[in-house]
């Protein structure tokens, strides 16, 4: 399921909501103050591309008990 970002028109704050595919282009409550007055925000995102394998065995950076920041 897709993260999708809205900002409240009433108190302005921008939330994140889970979303159904199906139910993406319906209108989501503000978790903050309960307005339905929300607008789907752009957001930037973020992705992978490789295998599992390579990413792991280079031992340079992200989670790898061997990479990080020196």
């Amino acid at each position: 399921m897709p993260i999708y970002e809205y900002r409240c028109r009433a108190c302005g704050r921008i939330f994140e909501c889970l979303v159904t595919v199906s139910s993406g282009s319906q209108q989501q409550t503000c978790r903050y103050c309960g307005s339905q007055e929300t607008d789907k925000t752009f957001s930037a995102f973020s992705c992978r591309s490789g295998s599992a394998a390579s990413l792991t065995s280079s031992g340079g950076g992200g989670c790898s008990p061997r990479g990080g920041f020196k």
